[in-house]
């Protein structure tokens, strides 16, 4: 849990997963955004595809506290299991040490959970050391099967679970806060993932609400924003 009090922008770098996720990113814009995680200490700089890993492990080398992050069967989550585990090993083998698998939720809403325990369990084992993040994609999803996608995700051993993929409409806090009660107890951690403008305010609800991670293009701006809200009493003094 994030001690406000003493929250300085290192602090709140370290919660935020810094994104660049458009289609068309270039190499150039690649290199920029190592470039920015190098300025503010993010905690994971993650691109489109793992085809940019060996160009952001090069740039982000001699840092070790920065994850190498990307998308796997993103953004809809609906391929077999066996290609999303094809995907997670590709990825760690180029260079990634984070991976974000998006829940077969088609199976999940029909109620096959056998279906999305295996590919849960094939993700964790396709990922050898690298961490692990599921992404439910809420704002598809009834609060019990967020609650049932959250039960799932721990008994699997992946270590969080996340809410969105920033590609549709983004999680409310009600949603979150369903996720959160879910995985209470046990060791998965909590990311949340597609908030909406403002971004600063919106990103530090869900921090102190119990999110452990904000993935999001607009890491820099949070940031930045610290001292502001700190001034308008959104972050406690």
């Amino acid at each position: 849990m994030i001690d406000f009090t003493h929250l300085d922008a290192r602090t709140l770098a370290k919660t935020l997963d810094f994104s660049i996720l458009p289609k068309q990113t270039t190499e150039a814009e690649v290199r920029e955004g190592c470039a920015v995680t190098r300025r503010y200490g993010f905690a994971a700089f993650y691109t489109s595809s793992a085809y940019w890993a060996p160009l952001v492990r090069d740039e982000l080398a001699g840092i070790d506290d920065v994850e190498i992050g990307t998308g796997i069967a993103f953004p809809f989550g609906s391929a077999p299991a066996s290609v999303k585990a094809f995907e997670v090993e590709d990825a760690v083998r180029r260079g990634c040490t984070a991976v974000d698998m998006v829940m077969n939720i088609g199976a999940l809403k029909s109620g096959d959970h056998k279906a999305v325990a295996e590919e849960l369990r094939l993700f964790k084992v396709a990922a050898g050391q690298a961490v692990t993040k599921c992404i439910l994609e809420v704002c598809y999803l009834s609060h019990d099967q967020i609650a049932t996608a959250g039960k799932l995700v721990a008994e699997a051993g992946v270590e969080y679970v996340k809410t969105s993929s920033g590609q549709f409409e983004g999680p409310s806090l009600e949603q979150f806060l369903v996720m959160r009660e879910a995985v209470r107890g046990t060791p998965v951690r909590l990311k949340v993932a597609g908030v909406k403008f403002p971004r600063p305010q919106n990103a530090m609800v869900f921090l102190l609400a119990g999110a452990d991670r904000i993935g999001t293009r607009a890491a820099p701006e949070i940031v930045d924003a610290l001292d502001t809200l700190r001034n308008i009493g959104l972050v406690p003094n």
